[in-house]
């Protein structure tokens, strides 16, 4: 499933906005470019007479049920496309995948009340330590849930890391010290991932 209102506004280079709603991985956290950063660059190649504008809706540390408390940020700005990524800290600050699912259905029901955009969700990155990622993988699953319920897009990220890391992208140039945050490089094949949106 794709965006596809927002992929014939691009591509006849009508202005479009973006809004990207999410937590420290949306922000770009402790790099000079984020994956928005590259996904703005990406879109220009892929559709050089394109007028895209993003608005990045982030905070570090924030899980879904922060987002929803702070949805206005996103309903008061009529964009075409909000793109909305949370899970990871739902994870790592105790919420249960039922909670997470509810608070990230809850975004997708505020959003569809409030204004016209498509929407898509997207999972975060791949996470090189087996059973933190085990954990992480139900939280990703419940976005898939949530995207299929509601007939949106869905970004599966991390399964486009980890068939980069197959392939042979080395794990340790994509991530940070901490093991989560994208480096730069990570950050760029982030972006590639979302980029299969508009194709």
């Amino acid at each position: 499933m794709k965006p596809l209102k927002t992929i014939e506004k691009i591509s006849s280079g009508k202005p479009v906005l973006i809004t990207a709603f999410g937590d420290s991985l949306t922000y770009g956290w402790m790099v000079r470019k984020g994956y928005l950063d590259y996904l703005t660059e990406m879109l220009k190649d892929e559709y050089p007479g394109s007028s895209v504008q993003f608005l990045n809706r982030r905070i570090p540390g924030d899980t879904a049920k922060d987002g929803l408390r702070r949805i206005g940020e996103v309903t008061k700005k009529k964009a075409d496309l909000v793109m909305v990524e949370f899970g990871l800290n739902d994870i790592y600050t105790g919420f249960t995948p039922d909670q997470f699912q509810d608070n990230l259905e809850r975004i997708v029901k505020e959003i569809k009340a409030s204004m016209d955009a498509e929407i898509a969700l997207l999972t975060s990155v791949y996470i090189n330590m087996p059973r933190e990622y085990a954990a992480v993988l139900k939280f990703y699953e419940r976005i898939n849930i949530v995207g299929e319920k509601n007939s949106i897009a869905v970004v599966n990220v991390h399964s486009y890391w980890e068939r980069s890391i197959k392939k042979g992208v080395d794990i340790h140039a994509l991530v940070q010290g901490d093991g989560v945050h994208p480096t730069e490089e990570g950050y760029r094949l982030f972006a590639e991932a979302v980029m299969c949106l508009f194709k």
